[in-house]
């Protein structure tokens, strides 16, 4: 693979859904001699996001977006972005001894423009798995519980926790990866410089997958070693990553048909919803679809589907949004408007009431924050009181 014209690191991005074997895929390229593939940087997310920190920051949030996007809007940010990332790169490819890096993360769907705009010249590997199995993975490894898509009260305590600026919950970033992720990335398999690889073939012919793959790298498979799961102590001492891949001793393809049984027919609807029968169709899942059809699963129409993104794609933008989320009547107006939006058209239980509840669970949990705040601050008092008295004559 060559590098571009500025001599930066060749960079290649793996791209897939958390769950869908983008560790695997990872492992078996990082057995090349020439290639690294660390666990999950996770760079470019951070580095879409540089200036934006947690509302605790004792120097101030928005101060700080608005001192650093002032002082960045007088520079070129995409080169020196790119710099820092270059150089972040090659020392990790120099201290490997290795020529090219495998950017493996999972939710770079969320920043495909930026990688774009960064990288354009860099070639990019999409991963892509059966929904339903990813959805039983995610069921089984992570204990997402399925059904709660359908829950109002589930839906409209992440919308509260995203008024409060909390950590997404799991489940709200889980299943934005099917609503939201999956669209994004096979959109994305279109792209020039871009390979598609599909689990199920990879798990049952991964020679000559990784052959096909390495090919499109500008790579041979020479010099790789005949056992494909050993060398894994990469891995181990990373905490990101598929830990399962740890307890394999071989590649199999049990996994391809296991959500068949670990999924209820409720599941398979809420997958079949959430995703939508004409992207499994596009992906080409049409047979495992009509599994879950001749389960029980019926086809909702694609209004159903399109509803639910409406809903993300809304909570992801307010997530995203620089007004100030602790301001109460902002965050009502913005709720508001995300519920005009999300219940214009949704044909299920998701209309402007579910963010009045999520409003209503902001409002009970910035109370019970408040008396823990008030908690500590009485600690606090009473130690600087306590520190006070143990200087001679009482005074600081």
């Amino acid at each position: 693979m060559s590098q571009d014209i500025n001599h930066s690191p060749a960079v290649c991005f793996l791209l897939g859904l958390p769950r869908s074997g983008t560790t695997l895929l990872a492992h078996l390229l990082q057995r090349h001699p020439a290639i690294a593939a660390p666990p999950e940087p996770w760079l470019m997310l951070a580095l879409e996001a540089f200036g934006r920190v947690d509302h605790c920051h004792p120097a101030g949030a928005s101060l700080v977006q608005a001192a650093t996007s002032q002082f960045l809007e007088r520079i070129d940010r995409t080169s020196v972005t790119r710099a820092f990332s270059d150089a972040a790169y090659g020392q990790y490819l120099a201290a490997a001894g290795k020529r090219t890096l495998i950017d493996k993360t999972p939710r770079y769907w969320m920043v495909l423009d930026f990688l774009d705009s960064l990288y354009p010249e860099a070639p990019r590997i999409v991963l892509m798995r059966n929904p339903y199995a990813i959805a039983a993975s995610l069921k089984s490894t992570w204990g997402v519980p399925l059904l709660s898509a359908s829950s109002p009260s589930a839906v409209a305590a992440c919308l509260a926790d995203i008024v409060l600026d909390r950590p997404t919950p799991a489940i709200a970033s889980s299943l934005a990866d099917l609503v939201l992720g999956l669209p994004a990335l096979a959109a994305y398999g279109s792209r020039s410089r871009t390979q598609v690889v599909h689990y199920e073939v990879l798990v049952a012919h991964p020679s000559e997958e990784l052959r096909r793959v390495l090919a499109g790298l500008g790579y041979a498979p020479a010099e790789m070693s005949s056992a494909p799961l050993e060398q894994t102590d990469y891995l181990r001492s990373s905490t990101f990553g598929d830990r399962k891949i740890l307890e394999k001793k071989a590649i199999d393809d049990r996994s391809v048909q296991a959500w068949q049984t670990e999924l209820s027919i409720e599941e398979m609807q809420v997958v079949t919803d959430l995703v939508g029968v004409q992207l499994l169709i596009e992906l080409g899942y049409e047979q495992d679809l009509r599994f879950a059809e001749q389960a029980g699963v019926v086809n909702k129409g694609r209004e159903v589907t399109e509803s639910y993104r409406q809903l993300f794609r809304s909570c992801w933008d307010f997530l995203k949004s620089k007004r100030g989320l602790f301001d109460t009547a902002a965050s009502g107006a913005e709720l508001n408007s995300i519920g005009g939006q999300a219940g214009e058209n949704f044909p299920l239980a998701f209309g402007p009431s579910i963010l009045l509840q999520a409003q209503r669970l902001a409002e009970s949990k910035r109370e019970e924050n408040l008396r823990v705040a008030n908690s500590i601050a009485a600690e606090l008092t009473e130690a600087l009181t306590a520190s006070r008295a143990a200087l001679p004559g009482g005074h600081p």
